[in-house]
């Protein structure tokens, strides 16, 4: 009889959960297949393009409900534009200060969507121990089989654009612009 009723009760806390509750997905966000990337205005001649290798995170989707969240963890020590010296310089006290601040992340606060597909990201950037909000605009979205691993995966690419004096990078404005666009190249896989 106690079995029978823990059962009962075990089935009443199920079926009083939200639908929602039970029907979110979680994905680890693949470090090998993520790539966050940067482009700046250097010194009036070109765009600078920089990107970061070591990025960790979790994302929960649930696309019947629209809901889902985002944490993203990106090492600030993994900065690399294809120039060693200029990467040593991104990673000292004028730029991300890699030794006292080693990640920049971001947290979200809302997802929005059009139909099931997400379509934006509300949410904190920190960089540098500084923290404001930042949408991100999803471009592209995809989630399916991984033909390579027969993994369930979703991709996506999101973008912003973000002041970096609003963050206190100000080393070498205005030559080097204030305006950074950033993308982030995210794929996932379903845990």
């Amino acid at each position: 009889m106690i079995m029978r009723k823990s059962v009962f009760a075990v089935f009443a806390i199920c079926a009083a959960l939200p639908i929602n509750a039970l029907a979110a997905d979680s994905y680890t966000i693949d470090p090998f297949h993520t790539f966050p990337n940067f482009s700046i205005n250097h010194l009036g001649f070109s765009t600078m393009h920089g990107r970061f290798d070591k990025t960790s995170g979790k994302i929960t989707l649930d696309r019947a409900a629209k809901n889902g969240s985002i944490e993203v963890a990106i090492a600030t020590d993994s900065v690399t534009t294809g120039y060693a010296k200029r990467d040593e310089h991104l990673r000292s006290p004028d730029f991300f200060n890699a030794a006292e601040f080693p990640s920049i992340t971001y947290k979200s606060t809302a997802v929005h969507f059009k139909g099931d597909v997400p379509s934006s990201v509300d949410g904190n950037l920190t960089i540098s121990g500084v923290t404001k909000p930042v949408t991100l605009k999803i471009e592209e979205f995809n989630c399916g089989t991984n033909p390579m691993n027969q993994k369930a995966e979703c991709g996506a690419a999101a973008s912003a654009q973000i002041k970096r004096s609003d963050f206190g990078v100000k080393y070498g404005l205005p030559a080097i612009g204030d305006d950074v666009k950033l993308v982030f190249e995210i794929e996932a896989i379903k845990d």
